[in-house]
């Protein structure tokens, strides 16, 4: 499983390229070659960036759905909507297709920001809000989500 850490502020170039930094590629090293995915977030207005292997992992349970209900193939639908496979050229840029540039309001200042097994691409103002956002009720939300976890039943 790949566990990818920080929060990095970069450009993007008039042709919607992305240079990837080079914190960000030392943890990825192992893995480019095997390509990326791109896609639109379910909850947030920002970009996702999952290496092949933990986009794979991801679809497995989507796989599993029933296309004969009506909500899982509409499910289906918008969750693959604009999933774009994706790779580095020789200089380490990342190229954002144009509908998934201008679904997460990306046009120069962006924030790449790991969210354990992928990347989320977010506008940097729009990053800058959301995390605002969620501070002012993170420790109620931190109960609630990491409340019941007890370590040592591991």
């Amino acid at each position: 499983m790949v566990e990818i850490i920080g929060v990095h502020d970069c450009k993007v170039d008039a042709k919607g390229r992305l240079l990837l930094p080079s914190a960000l590629k030392a943890q990825l090293e192992a893995i480019i070659g095997e390509g990326f995915i791109l896609k639109r977030s379910i909850f947030q207005p920002c970009l996702e960036l999952y290496p092949r292997s933990e986009w794979n992992r991801a679809v497995k349970g989507v796989n599993k759905l029933n296309r004969f209900v009506k909500k899982n193939n509409d499910f289906i639908r918008v969750f693959m909507a604009g999933v774009r496979e994706v790779e580095l050229d020789n200089t380490n840029r990342l190229q954002i297709p144009r509908d998934l540039a201008v679904f997460a309001s990306i046009s120069k200042d962006v924030v790449l920001a790991s969210a354990l097994n992928m990347i989320e691409i977010w506008d940097k103002e729009k990053y800058e809000a959301s995390i605002s956002e969620s501070l002012a009720d993170f420790s109620q939300l931190a109960e609630e989500v990491m409340g019941q976890i007890n370590e040592s039943e591991e």
